[in-house]
């Protein structure tokens, strides 16, 4: 553990029981009164399911290595029917993130409905990528049944989730754009993005884009869309003149394979040439045409946005547009992709966001836990690094860009989710976050084009995916095709995601960290593969043990002292039982400050404290 307070008491503890003297009650209750974490004013407690829009639907099994949406298919905005949204919710979710709405480049051919052609040698995939905006004021053609009524298809899809008592998310992408950014769908009066920059300078505060001036844009070398077929724009090269700033700040007319080559960096007043020295006054240009387009879905329905990758985009920009934006919704939300943890402060205090990702904190290290790698000693010090901000913090184990936890660079089975869901969910008030067909064990299995075999659902080729297709089930959304072992993992994430946002313990309490005291005093059979916490509000309080050992039951006796029985308002006098409201594990009795539990592998539980 990397608590220097733990250390410390522990030597405490070491000297005391080598000298032969019982450990201080005053030292033994601070292991208690440390491990406490309230936070004042704390946000409502949401549980967000992430899909990828274009492949929750599609149930075209073909899977052509890097086919087109004629080949494979391609799932549709109508596919999230009444009877799909309900079964949503009564999984608990309370928010569902439509992940790949927004136009973006695509290799396919709509010119027929007005829209330009796409240049495939700047396309990551056939489909595309959905960061690699086209247009900011339109939904991607291949969401739609009727391509002329898209946008129209998308606002009864709004209508839809609202009608089954959810909130809708979309991605909001600040930081870049397409290489070949055109907007056919923007209101009158609105100026595309780069129409009147001033293309002889690298940097002014009122261009859109970063210039690279007398050189042309080149192909990244030995690049080549994959796939072995034509389109009228894959000639090897790309028109741009002078070649623009990529995505990724990579500052060169020639991009590598690894940059963000397909998009263009966008320009808030920071001059990269200069240490991003910031020209904010007067305010950029940019600045005013993004809170155009935040005001503009806003005014649509829309109730959230994913904002990615911010850190390159500047706080103060934030601070400035959320609340105009919160001016037309109150309620609306904004979530940050963020993976700094020293930039959290700015950009939740000044930057005005809701939400912020929490991925190098708690995903990491729930990644090693689930891979056999890490210890539970760790985590005590993840959200005593997070103080302050652990009510706004996202926790998560998959998402469009991190591998399956089922794929085989990963854990290779799904169970391994069941105690890291606990954690993820039940760990303080902040929302929690699933990944389509991670709650079915998708192991996201071959190559599908440009997504090569890495574990990941592809979001740049039209596909589908299987395992999330047998619960789909001819579009009965009951799980039909899926088998026992499947059911049972899909029963266990109903379960908790309705007890994360139901239980007012889970939803609005406290936390106390029972961890740091069960080590210290070596409560028997309880290791750094077990994690115990209790949560808790007046009126009650719930115990959550996860057992993140694979190989046999874990029999252990858990310590909850007197103390903490005090902190979370309960009578150390009263004898307590325990009723499971999530695992399978026999009731429990608290006696003398210990619960005695056998824990099946791979196994969480929550118990509620009954005098």
């Amino acid at each position: 553990m990397n608590d220097p307070r733990f250390l410390a008491l522990l030597l405490v503890l070491l000297f005391s029981a080598c000298s032969g003297n019982a450990p201080e009650d005053e030292a033994m209750d601070t292991l208690i009164t440390d491990n406490v974490l309230r936070e004042p004013d704390k946000l409502e407690k949401i549980a967000v399911y992430q899909v990828f829009t274009r492949l929750f639907g599609n149930q075209n099994t073909s899977n052509v290595v890097y086919g087109t949406a004629e080949q494979n298919g391609v799932g549709k905005f109508a596919d999230f029917t009444p009877r799909a949204l309900e079964a949503l919710r009564d999984m608990g979710y309370t928010h569902v993130w439509y992940t790949g709405v927004l136009e973006h480049a695509v290799v396919r051919d709509y010119r027929e409905y007005g829209i330009r052609l796409d240049d495939a040698d700047v396309v990551k995939g056939r489909a595309g990528s959905p960061y690699a905006i086209k247009d900011y004021y339109d939904v991607n053609p291949d969401l739609a049944v009727d391509v002329d009524r898209r946008l129209e298809e998308f606002d009864e899809l709004v209508e839809r989730t609202h009608a089954a008592d959810m909130k809708v998310i979309i991605d909001f992408v600040p930081n870049h754009v397409a290489r070949d950014y055109y907007s056919d769908k923007k209101p009158a009066g609105v100026v595309d993005l780069g129409a009147e920059d001033d293309t002889s300078v690298r940097f002014s505060p009122n261009n859109n884009f970063y210039y690279l001036p007398g050189e042309s844009f080149r192909v990244p070398e030995g690049y080549v869309p994959l796939g072995d077929y034509s389109f009228p724009t894959k000639d090897g090269s790309f028109a741009e003149n002078p070649a623009k700033v990529s995505g990724n700040n990579a500052m060169t007319p020639q991009p590598s394979v690894n940059d963000w080559f397909e998009t263009v960096k966008l320009n808030y007043g920071l001059d990269l040439d200069n240490d991003e020295a910031k020209h904010f006054e007067p305010i950029p240009r940019t600045w005013h045409q993004m809170l155009e387009i935040l005001t503009y879905w806003a005014e649509r329905g829309v109730d959230g946005f994913r904002c990615d990758f911010v850190q390159f985009t500047p706080y103060e920009f934030w601070g400035w547009a959320i609340p105009q934006v919160k001016a037309v919704n109150p309620d609306i939300i904004f979530l940050a992709e963020i993976y700094v943890p020293e930039w959290y402060d700015d950009y939740l205090t000044q930057g005005k966001f809701d939400y912020l990702y929490d991925k190098v904190q708690l995903y990491d290290t729930l990644r090693h836990l689930m891979t056999g790698s890490g210890s539970t000693d760790n985590l005590p010090g993840v959200w005593k690094a997070l103080e302050g901000q652990n009510k706004h913090l996202l926790r998560f184990l998959e998402n469009h860009d991190e591998q399956r936890i089922a794929s085989r660079f990963f854990s290779g089975d799904p169970r391994y989710a069941i105690p890291a869901m606990a954690v993820s969910a039940l760990w303080y008030t902040g929302p929690v976050m699933v990944y389509f067909g991670q709650e079915d064990g998708e192991p996201a299995l071959g190559a599908s084009g440009f997504g090569g075999d890495d574990g990941r659902t592809t979001m740049f080729d039209y596909w589908s995916v299987p395992e999330h297709l047998k619960w789909v089930n001819g579009g009965a959304f009951d799980g039909g095709g899926l088998s026992e072992e499947q059911r049972q993992l899909r029963a266990f994430y109903r379960t908790l995601l309705r007890l994360s946002t139901e239980l007012p313990s889970v939803a609005r309490g406290d936390f106390l960290d029972l961890h740091p005291y069960n080590r210290a005093v070596n409560s028997a059979g309880y290791t750094d593969k077990q994690y115990a916490f209790l949560r808790y509000t007046e009126g009650e309080v719930v115990l959550v043990v996860t057992n993140f050992a694979d190989d046999a039951p874990q029999s252990l006796e858990l310590a909850v002292p007197p103390s903490a029985l005090e902190v979370v308002g309960l009578d150390p006098a009263k004898p307590y039982t325990f009723t499971d409201l999530l695992g399978d594990a026999a009731d429990a009795n608290l006696v003398e400050g210990t619960v005695s539990l056998t824990l099946a592998p791979l196994s969480a539980h929550v118990f509620r404290f009954t005098p």
